[in-house]
C-alpha cells in the first residue's frame, strides 16, 4: 500500500533528545558507594535528573508504541458501496453514476490512492437530499492533518468551508470532521473521515452538521471493513 502524497513518512517518532547532565558520565562495573578510587556515590542531582530522564523515555516509548498499533490496526482498510445503507439507496442512474464518477477523480488528483471510489445515496422520503459520497484507501501517517488538507482543497474549489468542527469518529476511530458550505441548493454541510488506511468525505444537501454527522458515522459503518 502507498504512501499519501500529502503526507510525508515520518522519519523518527521517537521523543527528544534529553540533556541528562554536564558532567561526564564514567562506566564501571565496580560499585561506586564501595570503591575507595572513586570516591563519593553519585549526586543526588544526577539521580534525580536520571530517574527524570527514564520516565520521558518510557513515555516515549509507550506513545510510539500506542501510535504503531493504531497504524497496523487501520492500515488494512476495504470500502464498498452497498446496494442499501443506514437508510438510503444507492443511485444507479446514469446521472448519479456521471457526479460521482466527476467526485471521485477530482478527489483522487488531490491525493494519491490506492483505490478510490464516488458514490450517490438516495433517500426514499426525499429526493432532494440526495447524500454524494467519495473517497479511497491509502496509507496515512497523519491522518488529521491530510483530512484538514482535503477540506482545504475543497474551499478553494467549490466555496469555503465554515464552521468546521470535530466529531465523534465512532468505534471505527481516526479523526471525522464536519462543516458547512455552500451550493447551487443553499448552505449544506460536508463531512470527512480519515484514519492510517481510508479517507473519504460526504456532502450532504438539505442536512444540518449534526444530523449529517450522525448520518456519515450509520454510512461508516456500512461503508468500510478492516
Amino acid at each position: 500500500m502507498s504512501d499519501a502524497h500529502l503526507t510525508e513518512r515520518p522519519l523518527g517518532d521517537g521523543p527528544e533528545p534529553v540533556d541528562l547532565t554536564h558532567e561526564p558520565i564514567q562506566l564501571s562495573r565496580r560499585d561506586p558507594e564501595s570503591d575507595p578510587e572513586r570516591g563519593a556515590a553519585p549526586s543526588r542531582r544526577r539521580r534525580v535528573v536520571l530517574a527524570g530522564a527514564l520516565v520521558v523515555g518510557l513515555a516515549g516509548l509507550g506513545a510510539l508504541g500506542a501510535g504503531g498499533w493504531r497504524v497496523l490496526e487501520q492500515k488494512d482498510t476495504d470500502l464498498a458501496t452497498p446496494a442499501k445503507v443506514a437508510g438510503l439507496t444507492r443511485d444507479d442512474s446514469d446521472r448519479a453514476r456521471s457526479t460521482a464518477d466527476y467526485l471521485r477523480d477530482g478527489f483522487a488528483a488531490d491525493i494519491d490512492l490506492d483505490k478510490s471510489f464516488g458514490t450517490v445515496y438516495k433517500d426514499p422520503a426525499d429526493a432532494k437530499r440526495a447524500v454524494l459520497v467519495f473517497g479511497g484507501t491509502t496509507l496515512l501517517w497523519q491522518p488529521e492533518r491530510d483530512l484538514d488538507s482535503l477540506f482545504g482543497l475543497m474551499t478553494d474549489a467549490t466555496g469555503k468551508v465554515t464552521g468546521l468542527r470535530e466529531v465523534d469518529a465512532g468505534r471505527l476511530g481516526g479523526v471525522m470532521k464536519c462543516g458547512t458550505t455552500s451550493g447551487d441548493g443553499g448552505d449544506f454541510a460536508v463531512c470527512g473521515w480519515a484514519d492510517h488506511g481510508s479517507v473519504v468525505m460526504a456532502m450532504f444537501p438539505g442536512r444540518p452538521v449534526d444530523q449529517a454527522a450522525g448520518l456519515f458515522r450509520q454510512l461508516r459503518e456500512g461503508i468500510q471493513t478492516r
